[in-house]
């Protein structure tokens, strides 16, 4: 079903009042009366809609809104039952736009982007135009793939403050292409502490587990990895660093690869 989102001011007797760009695109799909579609509020709520009789509102800048009027509501199925923050370093070319696209897809709670000292590409003049593109792509992302919430996608100015606010969440995992002791899946069974449903631990495996943790971080470096004083600097403050197995991933694949491993390891991908 076609999903748009929406703020929940828009939301008033009834009836959503959705952006210039979305009425552009219901008139693109020729939408009929009818015909239903979703709207997401963007706080896990999802309203399942038809248009209006009355299908477009002019305001007085001549900007014409489509009206949705909602038929019922339900909450929306497609967030994880914790919050995931992505940081990823600036990478040169489309790198940046497919680890934004499929960390949404998988997921995501936030995407920050920050500089690493290897970075073979920076922002410059132009930061606010890459950022906003990416918001774009996240945008597109998570209507198409059923998200009860659009991720924002933000930029920081230093590595240090990247560090600074993924140690906030309950667990900070830091993939490190020198780390040799602890892996990735070790860290997740150390820390990501599950609770059985079951009253004798031993029969955990068989009925299931359920994450108590409430978010987790993820931070992966350039397309030269990072140095090794920023790895220290990340461990010194808290953050885990891992090792992600034999094979170097490229700097689009880690985000990705740890985040998937993170949503199957909690529950959030079957």
């Amino acid at each position: 079903m076609i999903r748009f989102f929406t703020n929940k001011y828009e939301i008033s007797n009834k009836k959503i009042t959705l952006t210039t760009q979305d009425a552009s695109h219901i008139r693109s799909l020729r939408l009929r009366p009818d015909e239903y579609f979703i709207v997401c509020d963007c706080e896990g709520t999802d309203y399942i809609c038809r248009l209006a009789d009355s299908v477009e509102v002019e305001s007085k800048t001549k900007e014409k809104f489509a009206v949705a009027e909602i038929m019922r509501m339900q909450p929306s199925i497609g967030e994880p039952d914790f919050k995931c923050s992505v940081f990823i370093a600036y990478a040169k070319g489309d790198r940046l736009d497919y680890a934004v696209q499929k960390s949404v897809e998988l997921g995501a709670y936030e995407i920050i982007i920050f500089p690493s000292q290897r970075c073979v590409s920076t922002p410059g003049d132009k930061g606010e135009k890459k950022i906003a593109r990416l918001q774009k792509i996240a945008l597109e992302t998570a209507k198409q793939c059923d998200r009860g919430l659009v991720p924002e996608v933000v930029a920081v100015e230093s590595f240090k403050q990247a560090v600074g606010l993924a140690i906030r969440s309950g667990v900070a995992i830091f993939p490190y292409e020198c780390e040799d002791k602890l892996s990735l899946k070790q860290a997740l069974e150390q820390n990501i502490r599950k609770q059985s449903s079951a009253e004798n631990p031993e029969e955990a495996d068989v009925i299931g587990y359920r994450s108590k943790v409430n978010s987790i971080s993820i931070m992966t470096g350039p397309e030269g990895g990072f140095t090794s004083q920023e790895a220290d600097y990340a461990k010194s403050e808290g953050m885990l660093t891992v090792t992600l197995g034999p094979r170097i991933l490229r700097c689009e694949t880690a985000p990705v690869a740890v985040l998937a491993a993170i949503m199957y390891h909690t529950g959030n991908l079957s």
